[in-house]
């Protein structure tokens, strides 16, 4: 297992200045020679488990496998890699101490909250698709090269891949599922299901537009600074907020610079900057059961939090979950009473960094407590687990995740968060019985379509 490095705060000035710019040292060369042959490129460990439930890194894949049809760049729906894989066996709450070391507190939660209806349909783990070079060299630069800065609070590196393939400190970790490669446009209509503990369902639907700076083709390779993204999203259901837009610019480095949002209303046919942007602020069409910085499980400035590193475990996952994400499922068969439909969410056993983040004393958020499950193999958070202010352990979350041909790299999909007090849970990023999925890297978003100007231009 990983150790946490751990940081020693210094007290002057002169050292908390010294410690901005030079906080953690960097890997050794020896280290970084094992990537691309101990370690694939970006730190994941080639080699398979002991047991060999978790296959060696075959990365025989880049792109759209032959196999596979499937039309670039326009929303088309995630096609199957693994049509006829079968589940190897399902964990039930008959069978759950079995497993019990292989889940999170969460998922075991949801084995006592639906010991009738919840399961973990488990398949042979996949680890067949690989990054662009480009990304691979940028990542041994970086692990060579990039430090923590500001507390932790961003890094000195390059643009395009992960910051520290080979992290000890649990920042860099925090930094790697910030910023990994992923796609540097992304276009989408999706739904957003509030579901009741009755089963009823209320809906709420947004358009999305998001840029990813750090990720363009012509900003790989420069360096760490500046903006990190931007997004734009805009209320299409419920009717009462049918018309509102909300713009945001988010910063590389949370020390130097603040995520700025403004919102048209149009009601007032006026655009606002907000005060605050993030944090436990509800995330909008999901009837306040999700904050905004649970999306992809954990963004936005996380100075608010005591992080903790608890090195790498296996863990099920949800993984290459194409067929969640088909044209033929319908919103009917996979939004039943109290979770998920079991039967179309593909689980594998991976290996994933524990990452803990406890509320500093002072300071307010919904969660006092967040746990999160990161793959290895792609440094994106699947798994999460939220305590409230009591340390009392309140929701469970998890990411459908799937290697999008687009883009060369892993698609944040479908995701739900379940409340296992209430037992109702939110449905996110619903795109299956939209026409089209996620458009990803057409790269038709440019940043003036993100400003207070912008907004206005859209109520009209």
């Amino acid at each position: 297992m990983n150790k946490t490095r751990v940081w020693v705060p210094v007290m002057t000035m002169i050292a908390l200045s010294m410690a901005s710019a030079n906080a953690v040292a960097k890997a050794s060369e020896a280290e970084v020679a094992k990537l691309g042959k101990e370690l694939t490129c970006v730190g994941a460990e080639a080699g398979p488990n002991a047991d060999g439930s978790i296959p060696a890194f075959s990365g025989k894949w880049l792109g759209k496998p032959p196999h596979v049809d499937y039309e670039l760049h326009s929303g088309k729906h995630p096609v199957d890699v693994y049509p006829d894989d079968k589940p190897l066996f399902a964990i039930t709450a008959a069978n759950v101490d079995q497993y019990a070391d292989k889940l999170s507190e969460g998922q075991k939660a949801m084995f006592k909250r639906f010991p009738d209806t919840f399961r973990i349909q488990v398949y042979e783990s996949r680890r067949d698709f690989r990054y662009p070079d480009v990304i691979c060299e940028v990542a041994k630069k970086n692990a060579l090269e990039a430090e923590l800065i500001d507390g932790g609070l961003g890094f000195s590196g390059w643009k395009g891949a992960i910051g520290f393939p080979i992290p000890t400190e649990p920042m860099e970790v925090l930094a790697n599922m910030n910023m990994p490669y992923r796609a540097y446009t992304e276009e989408v209509v999706r739904d957003v299901a509030d579901v009741s503990s009755n089963g009823s369902i209320t809906w709420g639907r947004q358009v999305n537009k998001n840029l990813n700076v750090v990720t363009s083709p012509d900003q790989i390779g420069k360096p760490m600074e500046g903006l990190m993204a931007y997004s734009l999203t805009g209320a299409l259901l419920p009717e009462r907020d049918r018309g509102s837009f909300t713009a945001s610019q988010e910063p590389v480095n949370f020390a130097r610079a603040k995520r700025l949002a403004w919102q048209y209303d149009p009601g007032t046919r006026r655009v606002r900057q907000l005060p605050t942007y993030g944090f436990d602020s509800p995330m909008a069409g999901s009837s306040g059961k999700m904050t905004i910085d649970q999306d992809r499980l954990m963004n936005g400035d996380p100075s608010r939090y005591e992080w903790k590193l608890h090195g790498k475990k296996e863990l099920y996952i949800p993984a290459n979950t194409y067929r969640l994400h088909g044209k033929d499922v319908k919103y009917a068969d996979l939004l039943q009473k109290g979770h998920a439909n079991p039967d179309l969410i593909r689980y594998e056993l991976r290996r994933v960094w524990v990452l803990e983040g406890t509320l500093k004393d002072g300071y307010r958020h919904a969660f006092g407590k967040r746990v999160m499950y990161i793959d290895e193999d792609n440094w994106q958070a699947s798994v999460g687990d939220y305590y409230d202010t009591r340390g009392q352990l309140w929701q469970h979350a998890f990411i459908g995740h799937y290697y999008a041909f687009d883009l060369n790299a892993w698609q944040a999909g479908t995701s739900f968060y379940h409340d296992l007090n209430s037992g109702a849970y939110i449905g996110f990023n619903l795109i299956q019985e939209r026409d089209k999925a996620f458009i990803l890297n057409k790269g038709d978003l440019t940043p003036d379509m993100y400003t207070p100007a912008a907004l206005r231009a859209l109520g009209q």
